[in-house]
């Protein structure tokens, strides 16, 4: 066999895996969305008449689900006690799928993934026009999809491992006077519960633009029972008024038409003392043209979600969620500030980046 005629077979079948992951996608909204992960997690085995009443759905397309996601791997299908087969959700398939704390957690991805059905024909048409897509058109799914896929990573990792990591900012927010910390794109809310549970002492206020996110994080902030030192601003950060001793921005800065914008509104609110923590996806320093997976889930995002939504609000810098370490840099000395520094804790996805006053 020649090169080409390899490289076409290894294409090839690179091209019949990608279509088994879409029918994954595709078959595994449809389990969280009914309800038959959640059913199959509570009763264990069950047949395909069973799963049907259980999750109320018809018995003829439970069992092609059902014996669908077994071929897969995703169920375990049991032949041998009866006439009809017993199928089973594995204990690590479900944390994956349907444990909102586990910092395993994908079905809120899931949910997030299918939203971008919705957008794919205005996205095409950004291509030619290089316009964008509105945030709103992705829908309350992808909202709450990107607030439930990062809720366990704030509510653990951020108070537990990275705030205690970064001895200035733990000490203040521990201190007296009590510190006015501003979370800059808060969308749901998580990172400024998660903030504000693990500090007693501090007030934040959270930005976002998104009436929808910021009615979500208001609920929430109540629920968890900090909404009285938590406050959430359906507008940009640029309507920040005082002054802030701490500032975030989770994931955010990438989707900003103007950046350098928001974190000079940011700058110029910090106390002298004040930092403010940005944390964005761990892209690589450069563009190398290599194979890399990480790499591609986050231009993957890119592509449907994030570079339109960015462009949506003209002028725009387009920066997309590949935004490497030096593009921050120079956004922040831009800014005005004094000071960038990438911190010394690790993360398979993400990068934590300290920008001082």
């Amino acid at each position: 066999m020649g090169d080409h005629e390899a490289e076409r077979d290894a294409f090839a079948e690179r091209a019949f895996d990608s279509a088994l992951g879409y029918f994954d996608v595709l078959s595994t909204y449809l389990g969280l969305r009914l309800g038959m992960y959640a059913a199959l997690a509570e009763h264990g085995p069950v047949t395909s008449s069973e799963l049907a009443e259980r999750a109320g759905v018809a018995e003829r397309y439970a069992r092609e689900w059902l014996e669908q996601q077994a071929t897969r791997g995703i169920l375990l299908a049991d032949l041998t006690g009866g006439p009809s087969a017993r199928f089973s959700l594995p204990p690590g398939h479900a944390e994956v799928l349907l444990d909102r704390d586990s910092l395993s957690y994908l079905g809120a991805g899931i949910r997030q993934l299918m939203s971008l059905r919705t957008v794919v024909d205005q996205v095409a048409e950004a291509f030619r026009t290089g316009a964008g897509v509105p945030y709103a058109a992705y829908g309350a799914e992808s909202a709450n999809g990107q607030g439930f896929t990062n809720r366990p990573l704030f509510l653990t990792t951020l108070p537990n491992e990275w705030l205690p990591a970064i001895p200035q900012v733990h000490a203040r927010l521990g201190a007296d006077p009590p510190a006015r910390v501003a979370d800059v794109g808060c969308g749901s809310g998580w990172s400024s519960i998660a903030i504000a549970t693990a500090y007693p002492r501090v007030s934040v206020d959270g930005f976002d633009p998104d009436d929808f996110s910021v009615q979500q994080a208001r609920q929430n902030a109540e629920e968890a029972g900090v909404g009285d030192r938590v406050r959430f601003h359906a507008e940009g950060a640029a309507a920040l008024e005082g002054s802030i001793d701490f500032a975030t921005a989770f994931e955010c800065i990438h989707d900003m038409a103007r950046p350098v914008e928001v974190l000079g509104s940011v700058r110029r609110a910090l106390t002298p003392e004040g930092v403010m923590l940005v944390v964005d996806e761990r892209t690589r320093e450069s563009f190398t043209g290599e194979p890399d997976d990480l790499e591609a889930y986050f231009y993957g995002w890119s592509l449907f979600d994030c570079l339109p939504t960015g462009m949506a609000d003209p002028p725009s810098v387009g920066t997309g969620t590949v935004m490497r370490s030096a593009t921050l840099a120079g956004y922040a000395l831009e800014a005005g500030f004094g000071g960038f520094e990438v911190l010394p804790i690790e993360h398979e996805t993400f990068r934590l980046y300290l920008l001082r006053a």
